[in-house]
């Protein structure tokens, strides 16, 4: 029962990650990649024909497969993110939010973006 129960939650986080890595293909501003990372991590543990369909997606497949090898990330994608956060943190700024928030967020963005540059490329 325990292993059942542990293969449906495997099994339900990829199949939540995929939809989100779905959304982000139509919406600009959510990332593919990283939710089909998560997708195939999880898929490993628990869908193996998953794993397998996304390692084989001819567009997504290859970051996958370089993340897991290389931990490698392109280029662009740095570009990418970095651009993206930085226009997020701005429109946050911009905003009512609490102070505080708008202080920790692009701390956090700021963080992440450096060890996003430290990985290695193609």
């Amino acid at each position: 029962m325990l292993r059942e129960t542990r293969l449906l939650l495997w099994r339900a986080l990829a199949a939540v990650m995929v939809l989100l890595g779905v959304i982000g293909i139509a919406v600009p501003v959510l990332p593919t990649v990283p939710f089909l990372l998560v997708a195939a991590w999880a898929a490993s543990r628990g869908w193996p024909a998953l794993e397998a369909r996304l390692l084989a997606h001819p567009k997504y497949g290859p970051d996958i497969r370089r993340w897991r090898e290389r931990g490698s990330v392109p280029r662009k994608a740095k570009w990418m993110s970095s651009l993206m956060m930085l226009a997020s943190a701005s429109l946050l700024i911009m905003s009512g939010a609490a102070t505080w928030l708008k202080w920790a967020a692009p701390l956090f963005m700021a963080a992440v973006a450096i060890w996003l540059w430290r990985r290695p490329e193609d």
